[in-house]
């Protein structure tokens, strides 16, 4: 629990509002007249994406399936292909599931309550209460990565915040939540904004933060962080072996023989045009043996590929 008065807390709401007001992002799904299905994609995609990477597809999913009826219809391996290069594509299964769980529990129509939204394949509590604030109106708590970082420095003046969403985290969070209901959607909009442009992890520009003088991380001389946060390593992993067979997969307009895929290193096996990109980037790593059995599998164990007949594959 943090020590502001309710006046102190008011006051924050006041400034933080009116500075989302004035400087928010023209967002596609936050224009107030966004269908909930609309509001959906957009939470599924931007789960681990960047904004800026989530736009273009966002569009071209919602053009291609307008409703979750129309996705439904789709075999998943489609899914799977449009859901390009946004990164963990195992969301685009999750979030074919829900499209199917939509049409046939809840006759097409995305659920309005907390509860039923939890329920859906591919959501958690962050992203159930952002549905149901931000496509429904609803008085729910959001906390995701940057509202925990506004709060960690602003109340508890803290660098970043603990590594895990904590019990006082979110006690905390709850005890800043207005008591109104459209005061409620716009402050948890408006912290998120906050922390997305302004209060960010890496560079923070606290000279443009309308709460910089009640700021505790500010007034402690802005501490170091209790720990360095790693980035992720890309080459060499199995993330980036399995990417690139996905690249594949998602070119290619038929099932590729398995080979293709699980000898990387071969340059004899004739490919259609089209194919020849994705299946180079693939060619240009040295995975060991053991490392290409073992992201082959797991793309077949994860749903996202599947054979055809005994010696090909397909998303």
């Amino acid at each position: 629990m943090s020590n502001l008065t309710a006046e102190q807390v008011d006051d924050l709401h006041t400034r933080i509002n009116r500075w989302y007001l004035e400087n928010r992002r023209d967002l596609p799904w936050r224009t107030g007249e966004n269908t909930p299905w609309e509001v959906l994609v957009s939470e599924f995609m931007l789960q681990q994406t960047p904004v800026k990477r989530v736009l273009p597809v966002w569009e071209i999913w919602l053009e291609r399936w307008p409703t979750p009826a129309d996705l439904a219809g789709e075999e998943p391996g489609e899914a799977v292909r449009a859901w390009g290069r946004l990164g963990y594509p195992r969301r685009a299964l999750r979030l074919h599931a829900a499209a199917v769980a939509v049409t046939e529990q809840h006759g097409g129509q995305v659920p309005s309550t907390y509860e039923e939204l939890l329920a859906l394949p591919g959501v958690g509590s962050y992203t159930a209460a952002a549905i149901a604030v931000f496509a429904f109106g609803r008085r729910a708590t959001v906390i995701d990565t940057n509202i925990r970082r506004v709060h960690a420095r602003l109340i508890s003046g803290k660098a970043l915040p603990s590594k895990s969403l904590t019990v006082a985290e979110t006690r905390l969070a709850n005890e800043l939540m207005p008591a109104d209901l459209a005061a409620s959607c716009l402050w948890n909009v408006s912290v998120m904004e906050l922390g997305a442009l302004v209060c960010t992890a890496k560079s923070p520009a606290c000279g443009a933060c309308p709460v910089a003088s009640s700021c505790a991380w500010v007034a402690a001389g802005r501490p170091e962080p209790d720990y360095v946060p790693r980035g992720q390593a890309w080459a060499g992993t199995d993330r980036q072996l399995r990417g690139a067979m996905m690249g594949v997969l998602r070119a290619a307009q038929e099932p590729v023989p398995v080979e293709l895929l699980t000898s990387v290193g071969r340059a004899d096996i004739v490919l259609p045009e089209g194919l020849v990109p994705a299946v180079a980037k693939l060619r240009a790593l040295t995975p060991p043996p053991e490392q290409v059995e073992r992201c082959f599998s797991g793309l077949l164990a994860d749903g996202l590929a599947r054979r055809v007949g005994v010696d090909r594959v397909t998303l």
